[in-house]
């Protein structure tokens, strides 16, 4: 009796045992699973760049916390001044965004998603500052490109410019009968100006005919001839010459427009 009065506490430690061992493994189980914490946003996500149009703004994620490797996606949106009505913009997923045209007068906020193994989670930045258009260049009225200009294809600002003159024969003389003038007209930083018309006078009237208005050349110049008539020398003491000339552009207001007037002056020696 004694020996078998042994046997069924043996097999009773040994189940106490095993209950005791399956106890401690579903505690340490428990245990690492409770380690697993899905992203918990503890600082919002902050936008830097320059809010204008053509700058790069970019997302900072802002603080998180999570089980390690955390995995961020970004979207951008596109709200109105005051950071309300905001709405996706489409395809603008990156950490970066480029600004264009349509963002001016508006502001943009970035949404920061987080995700691990256990969950996902999701913030916002607060609103940039409204976007500026970017600085438009001033127009300048002239044709890309290089080489000879078509008048008609200059408009204001640009300016026609009487650049070069040459008179024959030269100095003119009291015994001179007609004059050959030549004039080169240009603009956009010298660029000759074909198809503009040049009208011409010398001053005081009456020395030398007035030829109607020529058109210049492709390469700028224009050739105008003049007849010597009775007013011719102004003066028993003449040492100049002076032309009043004009350069416009066709269909445009003499006085307005591009274009240009000067007064140019040769010359002249009686004694010839």
């Amino acid at each position: 009796m004694h020996k078998n009065a042994k046997r069924p506490l043996v097999a009773g430690a040994a189940s106490v045992l095993l209950v005791a061992v399956a106890f401690s493994v579903g505690l340490a189980g428990a245990g690492a699973a409770a380690t697993q914490v899905a992203p918990r946003n503890q600082s919002p996500p902050t936008v830097s760049g320059t809010p204008s149009e053509g700058q790069t703004l970019t997302a900072d994620n802002g603080e998180w916390t999570g089980t390690a490797p955390l995995q961020f996606s970004y979207s951008w949106r596109r709200c109105d001044q005051n950071g309300g009505s905001c709405s996706a913009i489409s395809g603008a997923t990156q950490r970066t965004y480029a600004l264009r045209g349509v963002d001016n007068g508006n502001t943009l906020r970035v949404s920061v998603t987080a995700r691990n193994a256990d969950g996902a989670a999701s913030a916002t930045s607060v609103p940039t500052a409204v976007v500026r258009a970017a600085p438009r260049p001033e127009p300048t009225g002239c044709p890309g490109g290089t080489g000879a200009i078509p008048a008609d294809q200059l408009s204001a600002p640009a300016r026609l410019t009487i650049d070069r003159q040459e008179l024959s024969p030269a100095p003119v003389g009291r015994s001179t009968t007609s004059l050959t003038a030549r004039y080169r007209v240009s603009a956009c930083g010298g660029r000759p100006v074909q198809g503009a018309l040049v009208f011409l006078t010398a001053v005081p009237y009456n020395q030398f005919s007035v030829p109607p208005e020529e058109q210049t050349g492709s390469d700028g110049w224009v050739t105008v001839s003049l007849r010597r008539l009775e007013g011719f020398p102004a003066a028993r003491t003449q040492r100049l010459l002076v032309m009043f000339v004009r350069a416009r552009k066709a269909n445009e207001n003499p006085l307005a427009g591009i274009s240009t007037r000067r007064l140019v002056s040769f010359r002249v020696n009686l004694a010839a």
